[in-house]
């Protein structure tokens, strides 16, 4: 076994590694309408807290469309409500577009691509812009944390501290790309001149998730419009706010009318028009892998629009012999409670070796008690409430079928309070592979924990299961390193840390986890087509004569 010195992971190392994952969601802000919390394992105290929700300190400015540059009614006039994890009581009305709002959308943004200036102006000055809106973001970040958490219930400091500092990273970071988007001159056989044209797509669907509303909205607007492309964007139904604010911001920054276009509606009417319609080139989703094969059926039976797809997950998180079981239980505990448990990598699957297993399940128990549940608005809070009643009913059933199926609950198990949609941190002990909890995407604060023996049997057992999407490993040894991210089929691994993301890294799965990759240098491969220019006329410089061009609409990806 290789010394932590040997690997350069000593264990005050490590322990910083786990710190900066703990504080980029925990840090505290010092802010007069933040108030402390405590525990769940003071149960009585907890609960008369979430009695009394805060008053979240934003005021809500947009409710309307957002096309064409400007805010307007649905065309059927309809709205719905946008509601409040915390007591289930209306935020909002917010007007809820269907087909109709997505064909003027839709339009909007061909004519804004077609003839607009956004896709021929030179790209540097496309950059400028999107660094002006960028700052924007940033400097609006309270706000923006305060309607994602108000709508979605995820804790004000984590929406603030970690996540918005993310969109305006992935701002600055694609409009750093810009410029740099080069085509290639190829020699030929033929001795014909050759070259290679990257171009943007044109008009781009993008269907977002309500688990993290503007940090995924970010992730496919950021390249989509450093490309050149136009966007019409459809917000998640229970998390629309964050991104009609946005809207306002672009306009401000200088992005032409058009250019960007959200529509607020569901997915089965205004989620299923931008996925058949004929003069949407490309649509990016990210959400469950059944709304993801729906709209690759979309694309297929339109107009073969270009696809990419970030679905579900169920990662495994491995804890080796020999880990240190203080910090493998609060890094686990982290890669699986973050954001309630509601993020497609949560690494919901806890293998730990049969020689720290009841070590770590006394401390993994000890920890799902300590955790801060409570008013997402409290100063401290790690986890508030599920996004909505259909979550929190969906979450309690897959409690209640671990137990029924033979896991062993050794914590949590049930609501906290008995208002809005809080559940207790929840761990299960000697869960098998057959279990529902085991394979099936739960998006709560589910923590499964199961027992092996050896790698080999670890890798199986870990890649039999219908997603790829990330993977946690967490031991001081280099083979067992090795030997587990070559073995797993897993889009990320992430060892001795997780959910480390950045603009920098690609993202996507394996499997139904998805198609395509997201951030990154990826960005060319899924916004832009690539022509190819064949010239016959030497010693014509610049000559057309019996030019032939040939678009692909598909560059080859990884996997």
């Amino acid at each position: 076994m290789a010394s932590g010195k040997a690997l350069g992971m000593s264990a005050s190392l490590l322990g910083r590694i786990l710190s900066r994952n703990q504080q980029a969601v925990t840090a505290i802000v010092s802010r007069k309408h933040i108030t402390g919390a405590r525990s769940y394992g003071a149960t009585a105290a907890a609960e008369k807290e979430l009695e009394n929700p805060l008053k979240p300190p934003v005021e809500i400015k947009y409710t309307k469309l957002f096309i064409d540059g400007e805010f307007v009614d649905s065309i059927s006039g309809k709205t719905f409500a946008t509601y409040d994890p915390r007591t289930d009581e209306v935020i909002t009305h917010v007007s809820e577009g269907d087909s109709a709002d997505i064909d003027i959308a839709v339009k909007a943004a061909r004519i804004a691509f077609d003839e607009g200036p956004w896709p021929k102006m030179p790209a540097y000055q496309r950059a400028q812009i999107l660094n002006r809106y960028a700052d924007l973001l940033e400097k609006h970040s309270q706000e923006l944390a305060a309607l994602d958490a108000w709508d979605s219930g995820k804790p004000y400091e984590q929406a603030l501290n970690a996540e918005i500092p993310s969109v305006v990273r992935n701002f600055r970071y694609f409009a750093g790309w810009a410029d740099k988007i080069h085509g290639r001159t190829i020699p030929t056989e033929s001795g014909h001149f050759a070259y290679t044209l990257h171009e943007p797509v044109g008009v781009c669907g993008q269907i977002i998730p309500w688990n993290f509303p503007l940090l995924m909205a970010a992730w496919k607007l950021a390249p989509a419009l450093a490309c050149g492309n136009t966007v019409v964007l459809k917000t998640a139904e229970q998390t629309p706010l964050s991104a009609l604010l946005a809207g306002a911001l672009a306009i401000e920054a200088g992005i032409p009318p058009g250019v960007v276009n959200i529509v607020s509606g569901y997915g089965e009417t205004a989620g299923a028009a931008l996925s058949y319609h004929m003069d949407v080139d490309k649509v990016a989703f990210t959400g469950s892998t059944e709304v993801g094969k729906k709209i690759l059926e979309a694309a297929g039976k339109s107009n073969l629009k270009k696809v990419t797809l970030e679905l579900g997950g169920k990662s495994p998180f491995i804890v080796c012999d020999g880990a240190d079981v203080d910090q493998a239980v609060e890094l686990s505990h982290f890669a699986l409670f973050f954001n309630q448990g509601q993020c497609c990598c949560a690494g919901s699957r806890t293998y730990v070796h049969e020689n720290v297993y009841d070590e770590f399940l006394e401390k993994a128990k000890e920890r799902a008690l300590k955790r801060v549940v409570g008013d997402p608005f409290r100063s401290g809070v790690e986890q508030g409430p599920q996004v909505d009643r259909e979550q929190f009913n969906k979450v309690l059933g897959y409690i209640k079928s671990g137990q029924e199926q033979g896991a062993r609950l050794i914590t949590g198990g049930s609501k906290l309070g008995s208002r809005g949609f809080y559940i207790k941190p929840t761990v299960f002990a000697d869960v098998e592979d057959h279990h529902d909890i085991f394979n099936e995407e739960i998006f709560g604060p589910v923590q499964s924990v199961s027992k092996f023996s050896s790698l080999d049997e670890v890798i199986k057992r870990a890649n039999r299961n219908a997603y790829g999407l990330a993977a946690g490993i967490f031991t001081k040894n280099i083979d067992q390193i090795n030997t587990l991210s070559r073995g797993l089929r897993a889009g990320s691994v992430w060892v001795n840390t997780y959910d480390v993301f950045d603009a920098t890294l690609p993202f996507g799965g394996y499997k139904q986890s998805g198609l395509g990759r997201e951030k990154a240098q990826t960005f060319e491969s899924t916004n832009m087509a690539l022509g190819k220019l064949n010239i016959n006329g030497v010693g014509v410089p610049g000559s057309v004569i019996g030019a032939m061009r040939t678009w692909y609409m598909m560059m080859r990806s990884t996997p």
